[in-house]
């Protein structure tokens, strides 16, 4: 597990190294900000559709192997990327189709990884295994937004591509050194031929069609979609909505939201060392925190200073990572073992409709109501839908009690 955290601490530095430099790429090519979204929005894209394939295939493909070729995969997109660079050759239609096979490699990569690592622990250290892991994430996201302008600045922008390269090779070079540990989940890595409704398929296409239907009648996997989807869309997108907050009503700068990005950073570390000591999270637990930094959004939207608001993000951040990090230990140890991969790709698709849809919402609601109001009522829509739903959920499990006389 250590060897683990080591690599995966790499390769989230060499992908957020290349991200930074990517979006840099594409502005200096294009000039345009939309072409920049758009390329990010191109890699994204892939999950959304094939998300539930890529899943079905890691829990029918040996789970270490299936990791190491994507891994390999992605270093390799990476080095011809740097290639292209180095040659003069890039332009904005290859990088488009560059992140478009870098998206459709990660519908593999993403779970194939995640899973990798609970095998590397005890059963009962599964949501401690998953805090570790966001913690680690956290940590190369900082480290390499920094190392991006350090390689470009000295080395090129084909250097940033290259290091990234490197760090995939060598997560893939650890992964054949890894033994799962006494009392883990095993998987067999591949899909037992039965009709049952628990998720054992005998094909392909049945795999998938039982993925669907798996995460459909699970009431706790619906509950999390629904708190993480109301989450996603009026909260969270703090990038977006504290840059117009700082920078307007506020009338901080650039390096105002520059002290408040780096807030938001140290919170989320603080909440993934938090988060690691959960041992039995729930969809409750989850619920509970996301409602939490509803209302603590309310309050950051009412700041009247950038003092104050520094003040109420940190525990925003906190609240929001180990909500998170409650939320991936349910959603990879609530299915059975031989459907977690199928899960998670269910999961990638639900995840990628938030995440496309949710910023253009909440920049069509800050257009309506301002930086604030868009953060008051997203912070009151989060608490009171949750709230709702609880409430809703109690009434029917606590229905009329029927006393038959004697």
């Amino acid at each position: 597990m250590r060897w683990w955290s080591v690599a995966n601490f790499v390769s989230n530095a060499g992908t957020w190294m290349q991200l930074t430099v990517q979006n840099l790429l594409v502005l200096q090519i294009t000039g345009s900000a939309a072409a920049t979204g758009l390329s990010m929005s191109v890699q994204a894209a892939p999950a959304l559709l094939i998300s539930v394939f890529g899943g079905a295939a890691v829990d029918r493909w040996p789970r270490k192997l299936t990791a190491a070729v994507s891994q390999a995969l992605l270093g390799a997109v990476a080095f011809v990327t740097a290639l292209m660079v180095a040659l003069d050759r890039i332009d904005v239609a290859s990088l488009m189709v560059l992140a478009a096979v870098t998206g459709i490699i990660a519908t593999v990569d993403g779970p194939a990884c995640s899973l990798l690592g609970n095998d590397l622990v005890p059963a009962r250290d599964v949501p401690s295994a998953i805090g570790v892991g966001a913690l680690v994430h956290q940590a190369g996201r900082l480290t390499g937004a920094a190392l991006a302008g350090v390689t470009v600045g000295f080395l090129g922008t084909a250097a940033a591509y290259a290091a990234n390269g490197l760090s995939f090779l060598f997560v893939a070079s650890v992964i054949p050194f890894l033994r799962p540990a006494r009392g883990a989940v095993r998987h067999g890595g591949t899909v037992r031929r039965s009709g049952d409704s628990d998720g054992k398929g005998d094909g392909d296409a049945m795999t998938v069609r039982q993925g669907l239907a798996f995460f459909a009648r699970r009431p706790r996997l619906l509950a999390l979609a629904g708190v993480t989807g109301v989450s996603a869309v009026f909260g969270r997108n703090y990038q977006l909505t504290l840059a117009v907050l700082v920078t307007g009503p506020l009338a901080g700068g650039a390096g105002s939201f520059g002290t408040v990005s780096t807030v938001l950073a140290v919170g989320g570390i603080v909440g993934a060392v938090l988060g690691a000591r959960l041992r039995r999270p729930s969809v409750r637990v989850v619920g509970a925190l996301a409602a939490a930094g509803g209302l603590l959004q309310v309050v950051a939207g009412l700041s009247p200073s950038l003092a104050v608001l520094l003040v109420m993000v940190l525990p925003m951040a906190v609240v929001e990572s180990v909500s998170d990090t409650a939320g991936t230990a349910v959603l990879q140890t609530d299915p059975p073992a031989h459907m977690r991969g199928r899960v998670l790709g269910v999961w990638g698709s639900i995840g990628t409709v938030w995440g496309l849809g949710g910023p253009p919402a909440l920049g069509l609601l800050m257009e309506l109501a301002g930086a604030r109001g868009a953060l008051i009522a997203g912070g009151l829509i989060i608490a009171g839908s949750i709230g709702a739903g609880y409430a809703l959920r109690e009434r029917r499990v606590a229905g009329p009690v029927r006393v038959e006389a004697a």
